[in-house]
């Protein structure tokens, strides 16, 4: 990803952060559910628009089915290309088969995760000890 892309994203975040301080800022008790509802599209539209920006079509494509399976998958990846545009990180567009390598990075280190290891003492409770 080249510096104009990143630089189109950091003014993307600064003004989604400038229109939130404006909305939560100048509004009374007024708003209703009305308000959190129009608060909630604005963010998942500037969502939308970074990852447009950071992903390829193809790769968005295959984000988007991720999203009608799991949510919360889509969700988590969706924040993680978001914080690695935004650490600079990424140096280009994320491709599909650079997604799939996120996707499977991420698999292995929940396998890692999960992992439960018995270690066993020998020699502290052996049957030894009680012939005495």
């Amino acid at each position: 990803m080249d510096d104009d892309d990143l630089q189109k994203i950091r003014q993307a975040r600064m003004q989604e952060l400038q229109q939130q301080q404006a909305s939560s800022g100048g509004g009374g008790g007024g708003g209703g559910s009305n308000g959190g509802g129009d608060k909630q599209q604005q963010e998942a539209e500037a969502r939308r628009s970074i990852i447009n920006q950071i992903l390829t079509p193809e790769a968005v494509d295959r984000l988007n089915r991720i999203a009608m399976v799991k949510e919360e998958r889509a969700r988590d990846l969706e924040n993680r290309f978001i914080m690695m545009a935004r650490s600079n990180e990424l140096r280009q567009r994320v491709t599909e088969d650079d997604l799939i390598a996120i996707i499977n990075m991420m698999d292995k280190q929940k396998a890692e995760e999960g992992k439960v290891v018995f270690s066993r003492r020998k020699g502290g409770f052996d049957d030894d000890e009680d012939d005495w």
